[in-house]
């Protein structure tokens, strides 16, 4: 019986699925099956950002990305749609008209960090741990169709996790390597901890260094961090993005970034 009405439950999802398809796949960059860089053709990149709960960097990033017309893409979990203390940050984004994606919905591990090609997670359980993050975020009046593109927990995975989530019609999105600004969650007294300073660096440093700049860039910084940290990335988040329009960038939606089109398959 639950088999049943797992099915039934994932029918609308399945059916979305065959409707669609990124638009020229052959300009992307793919990690695993899930695409980690848009088109290098142009100065264009998205801002990206993460969270399990932590909800600090709410202001200083939603109004900075007010301050320059700019529509992020905030993938959160099944756990931050649950909290009291995330519903008004949901609804405020919303209204602002960002995307909002998913995150999964317990934030689970699932492949193991020293073989990514395993997996700790069965297909039930993997599917159960998307539709479940999106059965929170449809609380919120935001469906699958909604929102397609989704960053997977720790942004870990491998090429079975994607196929799996493929079927439902959702695909697997992840940041650009290459800037750093992904570690902003680090910790003073830990040997990886990366400075807001070194990480502003970084992503300098790589648009001056790479034939492409950051063309195509889905730059992830968090939602928040541990209370630990006391130099948060999201801070100088203004002086990026200045610097980089400085440099002809454009920020845009993820929508934009990566459009999908309507399958022709029947």
């Amino acid at each position: 019986m639950k088999k049943i009405l797992l099915l039934l439950s994932l029918l609308p999802a399945l059916l979305y699925a065959q409707e669609q398809r990124v638009v020229n796949p052959d300009v992307m960059s793919w990690d695993d099956k899930g695409i980690n860089r848009a088109s290098k053709a142009e100065k264009k990149l998205t801002l990206v950002f993460t969270s399990d709960g932590h909800i600090d960097g709410h202001n200083a990033i939603r109004a900075t990305l007010k301050k320059h017309n700019i529509k992020g893409a905030f993938f959160f979990t099944g756990n931050f749609f649950r909290y009291k203390k995330c519903e008004n940050v949901v609804k405020e984004l919303k209204k602002d008209g960002h995307y909002i994606g998913p995150h999964s919905d317990r934030h689970l591990l699932w492949c193991p960090w020293d073989n990514r090609k395993t997996s700790l997670v069965s297909k039930d359980s993997l599917v159960k741990d998307i539709m479940n993050n999106y059965a929170e975020m449809k609380r919120f009046g935001i469906r699958l169709k909604d929102a397609p593109y989704m960053i997977p927990p720790y942004e870990y995975y491998n090429e079975t996790h994607a196929r799996w989530a493929d079927e439902l019609g959702v695909l697997f999105v992840n940041y650009t390597p290459g800037t750093s600004s992904n570690g902003d969650y680090t910790l003073p007294n830990s040997k990886n901890y990366y400075s807001s300073q070194y990480i502003v660096d970084r992503i300098m440093k790589y648009e001056s260094q790479d034939p492409n700049g950051l063309n195509g860039f889905m730059m992830l910084i968090h939602f928040g961090v541990d209370a630990r940290r006391t130099d948060k990335l999201y801070n100088r988040l203004d002086e990026i993005i200045t610097t980089l329009k400085g440099k002809g960038y454009e920020f845009v939606s993820i929508e934009e970034l990566i459009p999908l089109k309507k399958s022709n398959k029947k």
